[in-house]
């Protein structure tokens, strides 16, 4: 089975979520643009979008069409190019409006596991449930025994999915960012069973898609939230640290600031942890925990705030829930207080804790301004790095812990295991998770 026949019929499972909708969408287009060239002329290219929710499928159909339009006026030229040959298709409008019926055309919104009996591909993008996708996989298996899955899982190994719902080898972990149609970064778990066609047909896929691949051996976590966890509760253990000296929502607000303006990260830590969900990074940290056995990776804050309804995470229409700290348009504005159940001004606290961490190096830059400088980013940061060794500020002497353990966590996906360079390390977090720089780097030294 070639490329293009492999993926005239797939299944997105999870597909009105945040991660599957976006891949929904990336894989409509590319079977779209498949079902018109002209060698595929006449053949059906059929795409399930699974979910149990009718009312999500809908909300998703309407998204769909909406971001469909926006690709189709991208590439108005290379549309032109192929419906030359429809003479009724005269103002790019036309071409526009036929394209978008056309990705639609191909959408199927289902809500029964029937329907991925007949894919040659499945997508899964469901909640990060170990037995939930086993048994879905399972069953799926079952009644399709050539079907490939390709698991959006960000923690869980492949080889316990593998082994666990039967499959023989034919899963693998295609990883992508949030969100999808926008991070360029895929993080590609293959497992020694997988056969030499379904890592090349990943590959191809990705490319496709203008995705930077990055393989990842079939550790826990993997790269991204290897390091990812590992960083966050350094940046709860120091807030908590530092709340033997302070009100524990002064130190959050302290080491928020430090872990995105001393480390020129696009957001602090806890502004993280809140867009990812508190209780997503919680329920990762319990996945990956029972395969490190010389670690313990897990939060008794992260407990309290979800035991207390306090779980972070995006709306539906993407803007961010209150988590750690409270947002309006999109910027923090307060810090939760666990001990009180409320939110406290950021305001009342912000020219104390500035005080207390010192003055910035004078060479210092905000994240955008570094990350986006057009062949200057390298020069900025070496000069901030030199000021920053130099200085002896607590906001100093934070920040050069940070990125020291930020360093230390680098060095060990490399030596266990999980990644193969530290090139992967740090394309990883450079690129889907937008740093300014790598975690391995010679900046402190």
């Amino acid at each position: 089975m070639n490329y293009d026949e492999r993926l005239q019929n797939v299944t997105v499972l999870g597909a009105a979520g945040k991660m599957g909708s976006g891949i929904l969408l990336l894989t409509a287009v590319e079977m779209a643009d498949l079902s018109l060239k002209p060698e595929n002329k006449g053949k059906t290219f059929c795409l399930n979008a699974m979910d149990v929710s009718q009312q999500g499928l809908a909300g998703l159909m309407r998204y769909l069409k909406d971001q469909v339009r926006k690709v189709a006026e991208k590439k108005t030229v290379l549309l032109r190019h192929l419906y030359e040959d429809r003479a009724d298709l005269i103002e790019n409008e036309d071409v526009i409006d036929e394209y978008v019926f056309d990705v639609m055309n191909i959408v199927r919104p289902v809500t029964t596991i029937e329907s991925a009996f007949d894919s040659n591909l499945v997508f899964e993008a469901i909640i990060e449930n170990e037995d939930l996708k086993t048994k879905i996989f399972s069953q799926i298996h079952q009644n399709n025994p050539d079907a490939w899955f390709f698991t959006n899982t960000s923690s869980i190994p492949i080889h316990i999915l593998d082994e666990k719902a039967g499959l023989n080898g034919n899963i693998l972990g295609f990883h992508f960012y949030n969100p999808p149609a926008v991070q360029r970064l895929v993080e590609l778990i293959t497992i020694d069973a997988n056969s030499d066609e379904m890592v090349e047909f990943a590959k191809a896929y990705a490319k496709n898609l203008r995705k930077v691949v990055v393989p990842s051996n079939d550790k826990a976590g993997f790269i991204g939230n290897g390091h990812f966890m590992r960083d966050a509760l350094h940046g709860i253990h120091e807030a908590e640290q530092l709340a033997n000296e302070m009100p524990l929502v002064e130190a959050i607000y302290m080491v928020n600031k430090v872990s995105q303006d001393y480390l020129v990260r696009p957001m602090g830590i806890f502004q993280l942890i809140d867009y990812v969900g508190i209780d997503v990074v919680r329920f990762i940290m319990n996945v990956m925990n029972p395969h490190l056995p010389n670690e313990d990776l897990h939060s008794d804050l992260l407990d309290k705030l979800f035991d207390m309804g306090i779980k972070g995470g995006q709306n539906s229409d993407g803007s961010q829930k209150d988590g750690f700290l409270k947002y309006e348009r999109g910027k923090p504005v307060a810090v939760f207080n666990p001990e009180t159940s409320e939110y406290v001004d950021i305001s009342g606290m912000q020219a104390r804790i500035d005080g207390l961490l010192g003055e910035l190096p004078a060479s210092w830059n905000p994240w955008k301004k570094v990350n986006f400088s057009r062949g200057g980013k390298d020069a900025m940061l070496e000069k901030y790095f030199s000021e920053l060794r130099s200085m002896n500020s607590l906001g100093a002497q934070l920040a050069k812990k940070y990125i020291t353990r930020s360093n230390e966590i680098g060095d060990y996906l490399v030596t266990s295991g999980v990644a193969s360079t530290k090139e992967d390390v740090n394309t990883v977090m450079l690129t889907g998770f937008y740093h300014a720089f790598g975690p391995i780097n010679e900046y402190l030294k």
